[in-house]
């Protein structure tokens, strides 16, 4: 068999196979698009950590042979209902945001109906968005740190595993808290348990001495 040069390990199978499922799992995220009806709202909901880089672009389309364009309002928002992007009359274009807390975040679109008109077709919203690793233009990054594509490469898929590493470490959090509060709720049931258990042996212990001064009191027993 030949021996690995020196500076040069061999790569066992299971690096090969963690590196060949991360670059599976960067494969690219696909655009949602649905149909907005005339006067109508919807909304698209993702938890997103904090300090993550979101990018998102749309394109709003009026269908064939419709005699108006497309007009509707976008809005992204937060838990909170702070506004992180808003635009009226959005056709199409480009929006990107840090988020600075783990929240959950809104976008909608408002279908317009223009006044004077007829009722409005549904119209076609397309929304590409991107957060994390995904939103990071890596073209940009090798020209500025002037980067060859295996380094490029190498980049993406670190970035990829301190976001998986983040991940699991957030899952892990939550995992903990659950934890404590499933322990914290079942010591309060306990203790509650004990004293319904306590209540009612002291009411069936007060409801016998009660019938047995009753039963005297009405010299049915001795």
């Amino acid at each position: 068999l030949p021996l690995p040069l020196p500076g040069h390990p061999r790569l066992g199978k299971a690096p090969l196979l963690a590196l060949l499922l991360l670059l599976l799992l960067v494969g690219p995220a696909r655009p949602i698009s649905f149909q907005l009806p005339g006067k109508a709202r919807k909304c698209l909901r993702e938890e997103i950590h904090r300090d993550t880089l979101v990018t998102g672009e749309y394109e709003i389309t009026a269908p064939p042979g419709s005699s108006t364009g497309p007009s509707a309002n976008l809005k992204i928002t937060d838990s909170a209902g702070h506004i992180l992007y808003a635009k009226e009359d959005a056709t199409k274009g480009k929006f990107a945001f840090t988020t600075e807390d783990y929240d959950m975040f809104e976008a909608c679109f408002e279908s317009k109906l223009p006044v004077g008109t007829g009722r409005m077709p549904d119209q076609l919203v397309i929304l590409d968005m991107k957060h994390g690793v995904e939103a990071k233009n890596y073209e940009e990054i090798a020209k500025v740190e002037k980067l060859k594509p295996l380094e490029v490469e190498l980049r993406r898929l670190e970035d990829l595993s301190e976001s998986i590493v983040n991940d699991f470490a957030y899952m892990k959090k939550r995992e903990e808290e659950m934890r404590d509060t499933n322990e914290s709720t079942n010591t309060r049931v306990l203790y509650f348990s004990i004293f319904s258990m306590c209540c009612l042996i002291g009411l069936a212990t007060w409801q016998v001495f009660y019938l047995r001064r009753f039963f005297k009191a009405k010299k049915l027993i001795e």
